[in-house]
């Protein structure tokens, strides 16, 4: 039924020329150089510190690794980071 639901989902999204990411809830990152971070469309802050971030996504979460991260702003689902950023990984 998932799969079923997500292939409507992206069938919706190119007849109707809407980005994927606000269809499926996909995160959508923006990132400036290695030293800035916008990310969109995420759940809630897991973990902080100066060198590690962890959001919570709807499927799986998203860590960014560094040194010197700074949370700039956050809303509800957006959250901007500053910091040297070394490493994203996506986990599903």
């Amino acid at each position: 039924m998932r799969r079923l639901t997500r292939r409507f989902n992206q069938w919706t999204a190119k007849l109707l020329d809407l980005p994927q990411d606000v269809v499926m809830d996909l995160p959508r990152m923006t990132m400036i150089g290695n030293v800035q971070l916008y990310i969109e469309n995420h759940r809630g802050v897991l973990h902080f510190s100066s060198d590690m971030l962890t959001l919570a996504l709807t499927k799986g979460r998203i860590e960014v690794y560094g040194s010197q991260l700074v949370i700039r702003a956050i809303l509800s689902e957006e959250v901007f980071i500053e910091g040297v950023i070394r490493d994203i990984k996506y986990i599903p």
